[in-house]
């Protein structure tokens, strides 16, 4: 047989594949169904890296298995390829995003070419497209007309070097995620999403799916429900109140003071009757000026000034109480008031000693002139009225019913996740499809008008103003209201990256339908998507989102299920040779390209999924991705191996069973790495037979055929199977050829083992206690004792009891 030459035979199937439209859905199917999604990459021009390769290489594994069990597959690829990237690089060029875009997916489709997805090509979709985003307009226009997008006045951060208003999550340390330059505070109108009024369906909805451990906590976290009381506190002398959320009522007689954020509305309400109104609005500057992370998360020392004028009343005290403005509470985050119980947190222990304040303890335990004591899951009340002697859970209980009973409060649900900013100001994204008319208000942009279309324009370059470039274009922002037909203004805001990939798993089997997003049989036959596998660092904002969408859908009768992914799973990071995250800075970077070109897509696929523990982090190693080349080398050289007979033959037939068996449960359980590991020890024991019949080898390949589809198919023509080996059966296993008919089992004695025995799988007591007693350590272990007791389970333990 020649040498396994891995360019001239890749190329020959991806042509194959390619030419036949090998891996299309069948349309109008009676087959079961496999829908297997990938998060779509975001095309740049640096094109795939290897955790990529390892996100899509594990799904395919799948997809392909599928179709041999016959099932109609859809594994489909697309582009997310609107937002910053691509148009920050266009502006450092010279280059319009839309030819900017173009060229980086024609990067990333050689690429997955190269590599030898099983992809569905006819399915790609592309965000970007108009006919693609009219229905992400039109989406948006459904949540706009059903009252879930609005559009409000806050401060927002604003990225001096992007020219955009970012998300918490989108910057640290007071610099931005992608540019690194300083995130201020400005003031903005900003459209929302209301994603908060979904906050008990997406967290129910947890229960129908089959999501990882981890990706189920982490949406969790991210809603943040928690379960307590809403309390007001009634302002001396005025009709006005504060009402704070709170976790724990019970420690209502603790609060001494409390804190609004500088942007509570009770100061303008109440500013004629603050005596120290100077000192409030310098604070209240100050805090302008700082980001929510810095205000909230990065000041170790809290600052603050009291509202001289004015104090609340603690509602189970009836005493009054001081008023402070502090920056590190925020009018998104609850009610924006809190109620401070010094004796039992350590942020507002500090305050209070730094402003003199009183301390009390409520839950004994602790030596609060020490530090705050905060061990108060459980604990006694004390100083506490008529809560005093209850245990806290008995206390929050009580204290609630006597909040409702006296009208000063009531049970309340918090959330902790914000409804969801949902603009940008930069060019390169949705146009959001609503229009400002001074009669009319908001108005829709009809929907027999959508898509409506991106300008193509010269100059795309972000203003300083926090505007979008769009709103420099007078010929194209300036219209007539579809309503009175008078003057009127397109919004000049753009949508964030996030809308495009918040349902794009609906347009992938229908996508070139122009009159709906989706047929209403197709959305049947395929939703929900059966297996959806990414990265970890989108199992919060990306899963949340498009969870939203598809439950709003659901609920105005656009889809027939409420959650869109049945199973979630992720795949750890690949590290840098020297165990670090890759980074072009740190040099460890792997280009998929060059592994390709020295050893094969096929080596590259097998190794990354031979690698480590799939959710689990995992180093790059070079001599690794030999050792899988070899690995090939000695399959390919099977075709030297064949000798006549029919079957697996006597000595193999039990290995091939057990491997069949083995393979198939690990790609389901995604532990590829141990069914690559079963596969080479059956190799090693075919070399060590020396010889095979034709039906082993066919096994063999089928079995490695979903991670290494190159090498296997070429083998598969050689020898002349029929079909080709994209129209093969998945093999099937005899349960009762992967049991041995021998065991080895433990013998103990008075509990401990003392050795062990070899006996046939169905011996009785008898037989295994005579092989047992042919042993000299069990001899001498019950040599002049009695036997009082035989424990025999077959095929498991022999434990004999003596005195």
């Amino acid at each position: 047989m020649s040498l396994y030459e891995h360019k001239k035979i890749e190329e020959k199937w991806q042509k194959h594949w390619e030419d036949n439209e090998t891996f299309r859905m069948e349309e109008n199917s009676d087959k079961e169904k496999f829908y297997g999604l990938v998060e779509f990459p975001y095309p740049s021009g640096v094109g795939l890296h290897v955790g990529h390769v390892r996100a899509y290489t594990s799904l395919e594994v799948i997809a392909r298995k599928r179709r041999m069990e016959g099932f109609n597959v859809l594994f489909p690829i697309g582009w997310d390829a609107f937002g910053l990237p691509t148009e920050n690089y266009a502006i450092q060029t010279g280059r319009h995003p839309r030819e900017v875009t173009d060229e980086n997916i024609k990067v990333f489709t050689q690429q997955l070419k190269r590599i030898g997805y099983a992809f569905d090509w006819d399915k790609e979709i592309d965000t970007t497209d108009p006919k693609y985003y009219k229905w992400t307009q039109w989406i948006f226009l459904q949540l706009f007309k059903h009252g879930l997008a609005f559009r409000d006045r806050t401060y927002v951060n604003f990225c001096n070097g992007c020219k955009v208003v970012l998300a918490n999550e989108d910057f640290r340390d007071g610099r931005c995620d992608r540019c690194g330059s300083e995130v201020v505070q400005m003031e903005k109108d900003v459209w929302f999403l209301k994603i908060r009024e979904y906050a008990e369906q997406l967290l129910s909805g947890l229960d129908d799916v089959d999501y990882l451990p981890r990706i189920r906590l982490e949406q969790e976290n991210w809603i943040g429900k928690s379960v307590g009381a809403e309390v007001d506190f009634s302002i001396a002398g005025y009709d006005k109140a504060l009402s704070v959320f709170t976790t724990r009522p019970d420690t209502l007689f603790g609060a001494t003071f409390m804190v609004i954020a500088p942007e509570h509305p009770l100061i303008q309400d109440l500013k004629e009757e603050i005596t120290n109104m100077e000192a409030i609005v310098d604070y209240q500057d100050q805090a302008k000026r700082k980001t929510e992370f810095e205000r909230v998360q990065l000041a170790k020392d809290k600052t603050g000034v009291r509202i001289e004028g004015i104090q609340a009343i603690n509602p189970v005290t009836h005493t009054e109480i001081p008023i402070f403005i502090a920056d590190y509470v925020m009018m998104g985050y609850g009610t924006g008031a809190i109620m401070a119980v010094p004796g039992h947190d350590n942020r507002d222990w500090d305050f209070a000693v730094k402003f003199g304040l009183p301390i009390i303890e409520v839950i004994e335990g602790g030596d609060i002139t020490v530090s705050a004591y905060t061990d108060t899951n459980t604990g006694i009340l004390v100083n506490s009225g008529f809560l005093n002697g209850l245990e806290v859970k008995d206390a929050i209980a009580t204290t609630i019913t006597y909040l409702e009973k006296e009208n000063l409060g009531k049970r309340t649900i918090n959330y902790k996740m914000k409804d969801w900013a949902f603009n940008r100001q930069r060019y390169w994204g949705e146009p959001i499809p609503i229009i400002h008319c001074e009669k009319c208000g908001m108005v829709p942009v009809p929907e027999e008008e959508l898509p409506l279309e991106l300008p193509r324009v010269e100059s795309y370059e972000p203003t300083d103003t926090g505007k979008s470039p769009l709103s420099n274009i007078p010929e194209w922002y300036q219209t007539t209201c579809p309503v009175c037909g008078g003057y009127a203004e397109r919004e000049t805001d753009t949508m964030p990256q996030w809308a495009g990939s918040s349902w794009y798993f609906l347009r992938y089997f229908d996508n070139k339908n122009n009159e709906a997003f989706a047929s209403e049989e197709k959305l049947k036959y395929w939703m929900p998507v059966d297996w959806y596998n990414g990265g970890m660092e989108h199992v919060t904002r990306h899963l949340l989102y498009s969870r939203f969408w598809h439950q709003f859908l659901f609920d105005i009768g656009c889809v027939p299920v409420r959650e869109p992914y049945a199973k979630r799973t992720a795949q750890g990071l690949i590290l840098g040779n020297d165990g670090e995250k890759m980074s072009k800075s740190k040099g460890n970077v792997v280009n998929p390209n060059v592994i390709i070109d020295a050893f094969g897509a096929d080596t590259l696929r097998a190794y990354i999924m031979f690698i480590g523990d799939y959710e689990k982090a995992a180093p790059w190693s070079d001599n690794g991705a030999k050792g899988c080349r070899r690995f090939l080398d000695r399959v390919w050289k099977l075709q030297d191996m064949i000798a006549d007979g029919k079957g697996y033959g006597k000595a193999l037939e039990s290995v091939v069973h057990k491997t069949i068996k083995k393979v198939g449960d690990d790609f389901e359980e995604m532990k590829y790495n141990t069914a690559i590991a079963a596969l080479m020890t059956l190799l090693n024991d075919i070399y060590k037979e020396g010889r095979i019949t034709s039906d082993v080898l066919k096994t063999f390949i089928e079995l490695l055929y979903p991670v290494c589809p190159h090498i296997t198919s070429e083998i598969w023509e050689n020898q002349g199977f029929e079909k080709t080996l994209d129209d093969a059966d998945w093999p099937k296993y005899d349960a009762a050829k992967t049991i041995d008919d021998v065991v080895e089992m433990a013998v103990q004695i008075n509990g401990k083992v003392r050795g062990t025995i070899t006996i046939p799988r169905d011996a009785d007591k008898e037989q295994a206690k005579t092989i047992a007693f042919e042993q000299e350590n069990i001899l001498a272990h019950t040599k002049g004792k009695t036997i009082v007791k035989e424990v025999y389970i077959p095929g498991k333990i022999f434990n004999i009891v003596v005195k």
